[in-house]
């Protein structure tokens, strides 16, 4: 009788919210969805589109992506030894996603071309900068 109080009571477990990269033909991607009718990406495998309702399909993105906008954090927060980047990054034909960045010293520049290059020990995405198209004249 004791356990019948706390029945039905669990907290359910959120789904992981960060995007899935997979590995296709030595290329890092993003899977998920884009739906049938609007063209709308999302960054998750989703059944039906956020937008419309209409039927979605499964779908990998990038690997390039053009930064959004970026950071570098140089707070500590458990599980992570700053200072370290981060980007919004718009990946190619698909959705803006929140990625870590190769090298920690310095943000990227909204325009900035990156790759998908795979995830950090802790499962984030993990973008690099594209050097053969960032190159700035100084």
């Amino acid at each position: 009788m004791g356990n019948e109080s706390t029945r039905g009571s669990a907290t359910p477990v959120a789904p992981d919210p960060r995007p899935t990269v997979v590995e296709i033909d030595g290329t890092s991607r993003i899977s998920g969805s884009r739906c049938s009718a609007c063209g709308y990406p999302n960054p998750s495998a989703l059944e039906r589109c956020p937008l419309c309702a209409a039927q979605c399909a499964l779908t990998e993105f990038g690997p390039g992506a053009t930064v959004f906008a970026a950071t570098v954090l140089r707070v500590p927060v458990p599980g992570r030894t700053p200072p370290y980047a981060l980007a919004y990054v718009d990946l190619d034909d698909g959705p803006r996603i929140l990625a870590h960045v190769e090298g920690t010293d310095t943000a990227l520049v909204p325009g900035d071309r990156v790759r998908v290059i795979g995830v950090t020990a802790q499962g984030d995405p993990f973008v690099a900068p594209d050097s053969s198209i960032n190159e700035r004249s100084e």
